[in-house]
């Protein structure tokens, strides 16, 4: 069992759905498209390839002083659709208060059409280590040295 760090949140839209795993041992917390009412309009939002989209949730978070929120792609949306977070992971910083958004990408070659109270996307709840900066002249040298972007080869 691990320890469970507590997640306030705000309705902001009282239809907005309550983030939630869907199995004992998931990592994420689901979250549902809370999308705008139309008068004679379904509440939906249709994705067209290539473009970029920021689905409202409905909610807005207080993460504990110490973690912060990952939101990530669902995997069938990803792999069915080409339906992705392009900033993945998009970070929820512990001292934001305003409303979750999602931003979802396109990369299928259909257009993908979002229903109100779709699950888009999953929160994970993460430590964060707080880095302290210290400026040095020099840094000390390793094996690998400055070599970077796929210096380490493909195995």
């Amino acid at each position: 069992m691990c320890d469970r760090p507590t997640l306030c949140l705000t309705r902001l839209d009282p239809r907005a759905q309550v983030p939630k795993a869907h199995s004992p041992l998931a990592a994420g917390l689901d979250l549902a498209a809370c999308l705008p009412r139309h008068e004679h309009q379904d509440e939906q939002v249709t994705i067209d390839p290539g473009a970029i989209v920021k689905i409202p949730i409905g909610i807005a978070l207080a993460i504990p002083q110490g973690y912060e929120g990952q939101v990530r792609p669902r995997s069938g949306l990803a792999t069915r659709f080409g339906l992705t977070v392009p900033n993945a992971p998009g970070t929820i910083d512990a001292d934001y208060r305003g409303e979750v958004f999602v931003a979802l990408i396109n990369l299928g070659r259909e257009p993908y059409t979002v229903h109100h109270g779709e699950r888009v996307a999953q929160l994970v709840i993460a430590p964060v280590a707080c880095a302290q900066v210290v400026e040095v002249d020099r840094l000390d040298e390793t094996a690998r040295g400055d070599n970077g972007f796929g210096s380490t080869g493909r195995h």
